[in-house]
C-alpha cells in the first residue's frame, strides 16, 4: 500500500524474516570467504612476519646485551688487574726510592766519615809539623842561648837580659 509517497511494509523490525536472515547469514559467508581468501592469509602473513622481525630483534638485543654485560665483565677485570699492577709498581717505586735514598744516605755518611777522618788526620800531620818546627825552633834558639851565654861569662844581670832577649826573639819567630 501506498499512502502518501510513503511505502508501509508489513511487520516490524522485531519479526523474523526468513528470508533475510538467510541472504544475510549468505552474504555473511561469502564475505568470510572472501576476506579468507584475499585478506586473511595477506594480514597474517604480515603478522608472522612482523612477529618474526619482533623476536629477531629481540634475540639480537639479548645476544647483543649479553656481549655487552660480558665485555663489561672483561672490562672490569682489565681494570682490576690495571689497579693492581699500577699499584704494585707504585709500591716497588716506593721501595726503590726507599732504598735509593737509604743507599745515597748511607753514600753521603761514609764519605762525610772518610772527609772528617781526612781532615783529622791532615789536622794531625800539621800539628806535627808545627810541633817539629817548634822544637826545631826552640832547639835552635837554645843553642844560641847556651852559645851567648858561654861566649859572655857574665854575671846573672846580664844572663837574665840575655834569657829575656831570646824569650823575646822566641816570640818573634812564633807570630
Amino acid at each position: 500500500m501506498l499512502t502518501s509517497g510513503i511505502v508501509i511494509l508489513s511487520g516490524g523490525l522485531l519479526d523474523p524474516n526468513p528470508g533475510l536472515i538467510f541472504w544475510t547469514a549468505v552474504t555473511f559467508v561469502i564475505v568470510l570467504l572472501i576476506l579468507k581468501k584475499f585478506a586473511w592469509g595477506p594480514i597474517l602473513g604480515a603478522l608472522e612476519e612482523r612477529e618474526k622481525a619482533i623476536q629477531s630483534s629481540i634475540d639480537r638485543a639479548h645476544t647483543a646485551k649479553d656481549e655487552a654485560e660480558a665485555a663489561l665483565r672483561k672490562n672490569k677485570e682489565l681494570l682490576t688487574k690495571a689497579d693492581a699492577e699500577a699499584e704494585k709498581i707504585l709500591r716497588e717505586g716506593k721501595e726503590y726510592g726507599e732504598k735509593l735514598r737509604a743507599d745515597i744516605v748511607e753514600k753521603a755518611h761514609s764519605e762525610a766519615t772518610k772527609m772528617i777522618s781526612s781532615a783529622k788526620e791532615e789536622i794531625e800531620q800539621e800539628k806535627r809539623r808545627a810541633l817539629d818546627e817548634l822544637r826545631n825552633e826552640v832547639a835552635d834558639l837554645a843553642v844560641q842561648g847556651a852559645e851567648k851565654i858561654l861566649m859572655a861569662n857574665l854575671d846573672a844581670d846580664k844572663q837574665k837580659a840575655i834569657v829575656s832577649s831570646m824569650i823575646q826573639d822566641l816570640s818573634k819567630h812564633r807570630n
